[in-house]
């Protein structure tokens, strides 16, 4: 309309680091982490320390905009820093799988071109590994920046790497931070599934993660304070892109090296936890914890979770505990959280285990998304809401990424005909709320984690007793899935389960390697490919894994 312009006035590109610097003022006295009984930090020092190590990244290390910073740590007060020292230096985080081995982490340091990698020292040996790795074929590898035991006393000097806190002394509080031109520019990049020859690098943007930090606020239902238990990683989607939305409500990060029973349960009643999230192993975790392990809730403990579709009775155990479930939907691609299965009044007056299936509902679009259908991949045809029809899950908006870092080919794949393509399979009920029903690929995802099933096979290949071999998920009680390896043996050779899933261990990360194997002819189709759907059928039949064959894997 005439008289209207775009300016610096009434036009700031998006970005999460709004957030920090608005909490170190409004919440400046208030503590944003805390990590054990050693570390704690008020807003104001996240922000000051987060200058800080911005200033050192690009005045020590000449970080340039757009170059990469890798961290592999779990999650600590370092990784959340970093979640906006990075950014603050025009730089993209990119935060790697801390189960990942040294092989997978050269590969995912070559693709991404990090020009540092922060790592924990629990990680330090993976670290090294995956640099003499790259050794052997470039001469170009990160720098490795220590983050030692809290509390220890320094090992820099012994191990020959700079330290973390090193660079916070030699940073500057005067640093002018270097704000995204366009909102679009790369936040982060996170690696999803693939093998070690094709990694996918999902590419974030200031703006993307910045709505989804809000939607994530809105259907979690925070408040600003909240105290928030991590149990979900951080390096899962930048922790579902909770990393950010706590900064942007002032809320307590309780931070926990590792998940378990015990230091869920002591963290709640110690710091008096509002809400946490964690894939639906960890709420089997609490649910099938011991008595002596439990500690009454202090309060109401709100719970997103996510990363495979929840069983109904974990859920209902859940509610039965005090715990408030909201269950979210989405993936690596949508910055985590795109949908959520938004609750009802009337729903509370069914019986519990009716409300805990229809909790297991994927849902409907976040208020962060533009829309998500289910859709005939070749028609683009919307199917009908009739609880039988049977499409891919598609999603379009604002918190879809910008793309897969050097795929061109798979980002238009991933895109065509406007939507974003999630490879899931899904049915929509009557009243819109979508639910998984299978994945069109045969990705198996294990406690939140995505294995390939290619690579498995790959692997098992390389046995020289091995002719044929095929992975399917089994179902898991405390998983979700678990590989399952069928097997067919060379003629003359002999080979147990055990021996073949040792061999399995010591080539891939353990949780990727089969807890299952099953020697028998392989059923083929006319034209010899294996027919998978027979095989998930058998290994479906198997149930669970007894809980001590569990213990001995």
């Amino acid at each position: 309309m005439e008289g209207t312009i775009r300016c610096g006035a009434n036009y700031v590109p998006l970005s999460p680091i709004s957030f920090l610097e608005r909490s170190s003022v409004v919440y400046r006295d208030r503590l944003s982490i805390v990590h054990g009984d050693q570390v704690k930090f008020t807003w104001r020092e996240t922000y000051e320390r987060c200058v800080k190590l911005a200033s050192s990244l690009v005045n020590r290390f000449r970080i340039s905009r757009g170059d990469v910073v890798a961290v592999l740590a779990p999650n600590i007060p370092e990784t959340y820093e970093l979640h906006f020292a990075v950014p603050m230096a025009g730089a993209v985080l990119c935060t790697l799988n801390i189960r990942h081995d040294s092989t997978m982490v050269s590969t995912l340091l070559k693709h991404s071109e990090a020009k540092l990698v922060f790592v924990d020292y629990q990680f330090l040996d993976i670290a090294k590994g995956a640099i003499e790795i790259m050794l052997k074929s470039t001469s170009t590898v990160p720098q490795l920046i220590l983050i030692p035991e809290s509390g220890k006393q320094s090992t820099g000097a012994k191990s020959g790497n700079m330290e973390y806190e090193h660079l916070l002394v030699m940073g500057s509080l005067d640093f002018e931070i270097r704000r995204p031109v366009d909102e679009c520019d790369p936040i982060a990049l996170n690696y999803t599934s693939g093998t070690t020859s094709s990694p996918k690098g999902v590419v974030y943007s200031h703006r993307g993660a910045y709505l989804n930090s809000l939607a994530a606020i809105l259907l979690n239902e925070m408040p600003s304070m909240l105290v928030y238990l991590w149990t979900v990683p951080m390096f899962h989607c930048n922790g579902w892109c909770l990393t950010w939305a706590l900064a942007a409500q002032g809320g307590m990060n309780v931070c926990l090296r590792a998940v378990t029973a015990n230091g869920i349960f002591e963290s709640i009643s110690r710091h008096k936890v509002t809400h946490m999230s964690g894939a639906p192993t960890v709420l089997s975790l609490m649910v099938n914890a011991k008595a002596g392990e439990r500690i009454p809730l202090p309060g109401k403990v709100a719970v997103m979770t996510g990363g495979a579709p929840p069983p109904s009775q974990v859920v209902f155990e859940m509610e039965r505990m005090g715990f408030d479930v909201f269950h979210s939907y989405g993936l690596t691609e949508t910055y985590g959280p795109a949908t959520v299965c938004t609750w009802k009044p009337e729903w509370n007056l069914l019986p519990p285990e009716t409300r805990a299936r229809i909790k297991s509902r994927q849902g409907v679009n976040h208020l962060g998304l533009e829309e998500v259908d289910v859709k005939d991949p070749v028609t683009m045809k919307s199917v009908p809401w009739d609880t039988k029809s049977i499409g891919e899950v598609m999603f379009r908006g604002n918190t879809v990424m910008n793309g897969y870092l050097k795929n061109t080919k798979a980002t238009n794949d991933a895109f065509e005909g406007g939507w974003f393509r999630s490879g899931d399979l899904a049915v929509r009920h009557s009243d819109g709320y979508i639910e998984l029903k299978d994945r069109s690929k045969d990705i198996i995802i294990s406690g939140g984690e995505n294995i390939s099933t290619i690579e498995v096979e790959t692997v098992l290949f390389r046995h020289p007793a091995v002719l044929e071999a095929a992975v399917v998920g089994r179902p898991d009680d405390h998983w979700g899935e678990t590989p399952c390896a069928f097997v067919k043996l060379k003629e003359g050779h002999e080979l147990n389960g055990d021996e073949l899933m040792t061999f399995c261990r010591e080539n891939l990360p353990h949780y990727m390697a089969p807890r299952t194997v099953v020697f028998t002819e392989l059923p083929k189709t006319s034209t010899g490919k294996t027919q998978k759907f027979v095989l998930r059928q058998k290994a479906a039949a198997m149930g669970s894994l007894p809980s001590k064959v569990k213990s001995k894997l």
